[in-house]
């Protein structure tokens, strides 16, 4: 085993080229998710990996290249289910599974785009870095209603334009002209993208 491997491992830290898609690591004081990687070889250069990653703070995602040497601390973070409640005021408010006496909030800063995607009353996971809240964690794919919408086209599709609509949660997001006002729609939380009608209005 290399020596430098070695004290990676003795000190408990990641090398460059262990950052595979889902690890959290701290960088710059703060963690990061791993969403992509790629190791590269370069000719009479020492290999680098070329990263995509997320802060688990802001949500910024960034490119982010990594050199031969550079280590890094794993970040201890824990996840846990609560109930979603409400948001009032720019404060969206949680409950503890277990026991639903139990409220907090958390302002807009951390919970970010993903208030847009989270309807009340829902179960979700918050991430724990360093004892403090730092993120609100979905599934890559929701479904909500859609609230408003402007008249449907019969036999519109993906293909032949799109329109605005308002969801249950508030936000808006393009969707093919034959969405109407009651149908369940799929929404990517990642990109704010309609993916598909799940269920037509009745």
């Amino acid at each position: 085993m290399p020596f430098l491997k070695f004290l990676y491992i003795l000190w408990g830290m990641l090398n460059y080229n262990e950052l595979k898609p889902g690890i959290v690591f701290v960088w710059k004081d703060e963690p990061w998710l791993v969403l992509e990687y790629q190791f590269l070889r370069m000719q009479q250069r020492k290999p680098v990996a070329r990263t995509k990653i997320r802060n688990l703070k802001n949500g910024k995602v960034l490119d982010q290249t990594f050199h031969y040497g550079d280590s890094f601390e794993e970040a201890e973070i824990t996840r846990r289910s609560v109930k979603y409640l409400y948001n009032n005021r720019g404060q969206y408010w949680f409950s503890d599974i277990d026991n639903p006496a139990n409220r907090f909030s958390l302002g807009e800063d951390t919970v970010g785009n993903t208030g847009k995607f989270i309807k009340e009353n829902t179960e979700v996971t918050i991430i724990e870095f360093d004892e403090n809240v730092i993120g609100v964690e979905l599934p890559i794919k929701v479904e909500l209603s859609v609230k408003e919408a402007p008249p449907s086209i019969k036999g519109g599709t993906a293909s032949g334009g799109t329109k605005p609509v308002i969801l249950e949660t508030g936000m808006s997001v393009n969707v093919p002209m034959f969405i109407s006002t009651g149908d369940i729609v799929r929404v990517n939380t990642q990109t704010g993208e309609y993916v598909e009608r799940t269920e037509k209005a009745k």
